[in-house]
């Protein structure tokens, strides 16, 4: 570990030479940049591309952020999931407007304190945007450093991520950007999980992974976590004019703000449908079943049947609308949109 210093020439020189053209990195604009890490979080940079270029066309700076709608903002982070992360950046740009006057701060520790960045955004706007030298310690930098080190302890516990940080802290150069985004683009398109393209990495020199043949096992990723699975009965309910019931989701919680098909936590047969469609002031005309779907949270699988129930009027508590108006006005989670499709 004490060799690790040695990495930091070939490894800027590598990624200067080789790094993608990404739309976030020209000019290294703060603002850039800071959408992008918020959007790469969780997501894999090819599904983000689309949704970047959407949502800075209508909201180019920190100001026009900081005022958009919520409504609209859900719609604009539509199909990109966890959207805390786009309720958060609104609350960050409005801390900006109002305690820097606008201009997104230089000092780690003012970046830090902005609502939804963590210590690996901070470290990485920091240091890409400013040349901070602070750390940036992603699940690529993490698998990295691992296999560099030939380190066996696991990466999904917190200490060990600590402990990496201290280390690349220790041998952060003055072009501290350049590094950071060397050790991410790295575990992007050549470290990578599965099957590391070793033949064209820059640090297979230094890499004890690489040296004692253990890519396969390395990093080491022990998960401690039970997960949780909800039964869903999800109803696509259909008026006469094809309008489909939505209704808004709770202010807090899981899929917060959003907007919703109407569900059920349990798995109903056709009469108990029926009965349920009954209770909200609505009457039956036929019931159809769609399909059956699973989608992933961070915690929690919900299991999901969806019907396509016909009533004979609009009524109850739901808001009525049609496909033009759900695509356009209404975001709706990727649970429900893939069951629509």
């Amino acid at each position: 570990m004490k060799d690790l210093q040695r990495i930091t020439e070939p490894l800027t020189t590598w990624y200067e030479q080789n790094k993608r053209p990404l739309p976030w990195r020209e000019g290294k604009s703060p603002y850039a940049v800071w959408i992008s890490e918020i959007m790469l979080q969780q997501t894999r940079i090819e599904a983000v591309i689309r949704y970047y270029a959407r949502f800075m066309q209508a909201l180019p700076d920190i100001e026009s952020l900081s005022r958009v709608e919520d409504d609209r903002l859900m719609k604009l982070w539509e199909g990109l999931g966890y959207y805390s992360r786009a309720r958060n950046l609104k609350k960050a740009a409005q801390m900006i407007m109002t305690d820097f006057g606008g201009v997104f701060p230089r000092r780690y520790e003012d970046i830090r304190k902005l609502p939804g960045i963590g210590e690996y955004t901070a470290g990485a706007i920091g240091s890409i945007c400013f040349d901070l030298p602070v750390p940036a310690v992603d699940g690529n930098v993490l698998r990295v450093i691992s296999r560099l080190t030939g380190s066996r302890e696991n990466v999904l516990l917190p200490q060990t991520k600590k402990r990496i940080i201290e280390l690349l802290r220790d041998i952060m150069p003055q072009n501290a950007g350049s590094f950071n985004e060397g050790l991410m683009e790295l575990g992007e398109v050549v470290c990578l999980p599965m099957a590391p393209m070793c033949e064209k990495c820059p640090l297979r020199a230094y890499c004890a992974a690489f040296s004692n043949d253990l890519t396969a096992e390395l990093p080491v990723r022990e998960k401690q976590m039970k997960r949780k699975r909800v039964q869903k009965t999800v109803f696509i309910l259909s008026a006469p004019d094809d309008r489909i019931a939505i209704e808004k989701r709770p202010d807090k919680g899981l899929l917060s703000g959003l907007y919703q098909l109407p569900n059920i936590d349990s798995e109903l047969t056709e009469e108990a449908i029926r009965n349920t469609v009954r209770s909200w002031g609505l009457s039956t005309q036929s019931i159809t079943f769609v399909k059956s779907a699973k989608h992933v949270f961070t915690h929690i699988d919900w299991i999901m049947n969806a019907y396509r129930v016909e009533v004979t009027e609009i009524g109850g508590s739901f808001l009525w609308v049609t496909r033009e108006e759900m695509s356009e006005h209404y975001p709706l989670p990727t649970a429900f949109l893939k069951l629509l499709k």
